[in-house]
């Protein structure tokens, strides 16, 4: 158990039943009253981003959570297959536990997979990925950067706007926060 005065961000814990992930945390301590702690607080299996208030000084239960590198394998239907780097360990993961993390997966992606004593929790993807683009319309001469963009389906399904002059068959580097294009990758 953690008391409120442990709190840390990035500090994994229990409410409800969820484990947490606490992402902001603020100690209060009114002029009249008794002090309290306002978190935002992230639910690690939903991603929910939720605010709840304690009292100080109030007791939570602190979720000890481990991180593995781990690569990806390969998809058998609905699970997805991760090696631990260090163990070679195989953790098979529900395609519902992963949500829309499986479109940036292509074999041999590394990644963190974070476990508790429960099993795994969820994973972290690297910040960028590299990506082929399976189809797109063509391209047209006279296009440039800046002049707009069209959508562009990536081999594992991912669907991301692109400029113009984007064609199928090139590598393109996307960002897994926001989904996004951010350049082309020589091969």
């Amino acid at each position: 158990m953690a008391s409120t005065g442990d709190f840390r961000n990035g500090m994994m814990v229990k409410i409800d039943g969820d484990i947490c992930k606490i992402v902001d945390f603020q100690h209060v301590k009114p002029g009249k009253g008794g002090a309290f702690v306002r978190t935002k607080l992230k639910r690690v299996v939903s991603g929910a981003v939720i605010d709840r208030t304690f009292r100080a000084g109030e007791k939570v239960e602190e979720v000890r959570v481990e991180r593995h590198k781990m690569q990806y394998t390969y998809r058998d239907g609905s699970h997805f297959h991760l090696m631990n780097l260090e163990t070679y360990e195989e953790v098979v993961m529900d395609e519902a536990a992963i949500g829309d993390d499986a479109k940036y997966l292509k074999e041999g992606t590394e990644l963190d997979l974070m476990m508790s004593d429960d099993g795994p929790l969820g994973m972290e993807l690297p910040t960028f990925v590299v990506l082929e683009v399976t189809e797109t319309d063509p391209g047209f001469r006279g296009d440039t950067a800046s002049g707009g963009g069209k959508p562009a389906t990536m081999e594992t399904g991912l669907v991301v706007q692109v400029p113009l002059f984007i064609e199928v068959g090139e590598r393109l580097k996307i960002d897994t926060r926001s989904g996004e294009y951010v350049e082309r990758v020589n091969p």
